[in-house]
């Protein structure tokens, strides 16, 4: 099924980034933009879902980065709109601590243990510093992995969901160490609803306006001198000037997109150097709570002795009291394989581990949801992790435009990557560079414009000639060569 659409910017994407570059784009004049989304609603990453009766978010679920020198641009959506939010206090986890037999180890014990985790941490750090120096450093001693039940669960924590930043995170140097769950009914998306609302037309909260269009699947882009053409799944094509592509690294990884030409050998091995982390919040409802509800007990972790399996638990008593839910939170490869196996499975294994906390009395759960963000072919994966020393070139060759193709998301966040916060302003940034090159492409033009017409300015002062000099003077044959090399020379082709 074809159809043709011509627009000055085609977005790829409708998540936070997408969004946001494509508010910019309206608030600067493109108003004949156009965006395709994959899937049947806004959002991308941020996603909610109805569970045991209150909105969970599958996906992005905090504002991290509040109370610092400067405001978080999140932050500041969610206060405009009156988002529901709740203090995540993750201080007191560390001695919330059970093994495999009900305890809760001393607190003595797991203070040492974070800080043998923390400091082994900041010392591998700087021995790959001193490795990726090329020069061995007198500071460099090998340090033992972590091998206990609760050194493996504190490795975990620092690593997986606090992330491996050691030195001081941009986005708490910049906005505050102070991080919110997201706890609205209108859930976390709400956010990209009021943003779309600035520029497209809306109606009881829903989008109308046919600059969006949802379910369009993206399969592949076509770029020429003059344009891109934007082919989906149904056979559908749309053509643009440019192409804003606002989809994971993830699926940049796995070519779900092709492209004619190929992307350079540069971009291509940029983006198979950045690591996809999957981050898997497992929610499970019961009859009713048996668990510590006060909280500072919010948060407790399960020591195992097999690294990050069903390690760090949230109840959800702060944010909807009586909903009797908690979350335990997988990633990477423990994510993988339960999104592999039946949620039978994954519900037999998380009562395992509760029961070993709590007791063989408590009841079985009545529900479990289970997200898929890694076989979700649309995200194939949960955020972007580059290595703490890598070459800055890969961020820059990921980034970087491929001719009409502009690539943005919380991936090209130099700063933020991995945050909404980091997708938000990427998108903003991405929007700006696209009107630079527009603003470039159109001043071209004009100079283009200015040197055709001096040729028939020429022409135009011949015919003022007598008839006699106009025939020794001017060869017919001579006037479309004319106007045609003056007008090549003034053309500046774009780059592939």
């Amino acid at each position: 099924m074809d159809s043709h659409s011509s627009s000055s910017v085609i977005i790829v994407g409708a998540g936070v980034s997408g969004i946001s570059a494509a508010k910019v784009l309206a608030e600067n004049g493109i108003h004949d933009l156009l965006i395709l989304e994959a899937s049947d609603r806004i959002g991308g990453r941020i996603r909610k879902e109805t569970f045991g009766g209150v909105s969970v978010e599958l996906g992005a679920g905090w504002i991290a980065g509040v109370g610092g020198k400067e405001s978080n641009p999140v932050w500041e959506l969610a206060a405009k709109s009156g988002l529901r939010t709740f203090f995540s206090d993750y201080s007191n986890a560390r001695y919330n601590i059970y093994d495999r037999s009900g305890k809760i180890f001393p607190s003595g014990i797991a203070t040492d243990s974070y800080q043998k985790a923390v400091d082994s941490a900041i010392q591998n750090l700087r021995n790959q510093e001193a490795e990726s120096g090329g020069h061995h450093s007198s500071t460099s001693k090998v340090t033992e992995p972590p091998s206990t039940p609760i050194e493996l669960a504190i490795d975990f924590i620092l690593h997986d969901f606090e992330m491996a930043e050691v030195e001081p995170i941009s986005t708490f140097t910049e906005f505050g160490e102070r991080e919110y769950l997201v706890a609205d009914e209108r859930g976390y998306e709400y956010l990209l609803y009021k943003m779309a609302e600035d520029f497209l037309h809306t109606s009881e909260g829903r989008i109308l306006d046919n600059r969006l269009k949802l379910n369009q699947v993206v399969r592949g882009i076509q770029q020429s001198r003059s344009g891109v053409r934007v082919v989906t799944e149904d056979g559908r094509f749309y053509e643009a000037n440019y192409v804003v592509l606002s989809v994971s690294i993830g699926v940049l990884q796995s070519d779900f997109i092709s492209f004619n030409p190929p992307l350079p050998r540069w971009k291509s091995e940029a983006i198979t150097k950045c690591e996809v982390m999957v981050y898997t919040k497992i929610f499970l409802q019961f009859p009713y709570k048996f668990w510590p509800g006060c909280p500072e007990k919010e948060f407790f972790i399960y020591a195992h002795d097999r690294r990050g399996y069903y390690t760090f638990w949230q109840h959800m008593e702060s944010a909807y009291p009586g909903s009797n839910i908690l979350v335990v939170t997988l990633t990477n490869g423990e994510s993988k394989r339960v999104e592999a196996q039946p949620d039978t499975d994954t519900l037999r294994e998380a009562m395992v581990v509760l029961r070993d906390m709590f007791g063989p009395d408590i009841p079985d759960a009545i529900d479990i949801l289970v997200p898929r963000w890694w076989n979700n072919r649309f995200q194939r994966g949960s955020y972007s992790n580059y290595p703490i020393i890598s070459n800055p070139q890969v961020f820059y060759d990921i980034k970087a435009p491929v001719g009409r193709i502009f690539f943005t998301g919380e991936h090209t966040s130099e700063r933020f990557n991995g945050y909404v916060h980091g997708a938000y302003l990427a998108g903003i940034d991405t929007s700006r560079a696209v009107l630079e090159e527009m603003r470039k492409e159109k001043e071209t033009e004009d100079g283009s414009q200015t040197q055709l017409q001096e040729p028939l300015l020429a022409l135009t002062e011949s015919l003022t000639m007598s008839q006699s000099d106009t025939v020794s003077n001017l060869h017919k044959c001579d006037i479309p060569t004319q106007l045609y090399l003056g007008g090549k020379r003034g053309i500046t082709e774009a780059i592939l």
